[in-house]
């Protein structure tokens, strides 16, 4: 299972950072754009990597707010999602102060 779990971990990055790719072209030739609540939800749904690196790649959405603070908000709910499922310590840690443990 682990293996299958880095396997959708770069396919969702890989998504996000081809959308950010796709929606530049289209933004440049003027035509019909990816919705921004699509770049964000992939960006939460684990591909905060990706959709960060397509921002900066193509240079992209890199000074529109809010949308700018949403991404970074996604990145901390990943590295928070990260940290819970790789670490034991960290996931007891959180059960603790959620359940008084």
């Amino acid at each position: 299972m682990a293996v299958m779990g880095w396997v959708l971990y770069a396919a969702i990055n890989i998504i996000a950072f081809v959308a950010f790719g796709i929606d530049k072209r289209r933004a440049e030739r003027e035509r019909r754009r990816l919705p921004e609540a699509h770049l964000l939800l992939l960006a939460l749904f684990g591909g905060a990597l990706g959709a960060v690196l397509g921002q900066q790649v193509f240079r992209h959405k890199t000074l529109k707010q809010p949308f700018r603070a949403l991404l970074i908000g996604a990145v901390v709910v990943n590295i928070a999602v990260a940290a819970w499922v790789l670490s034991p310590e960290f996931r007891a840690q959180i059960m603790g102060m959620i359940f008084g443990r």
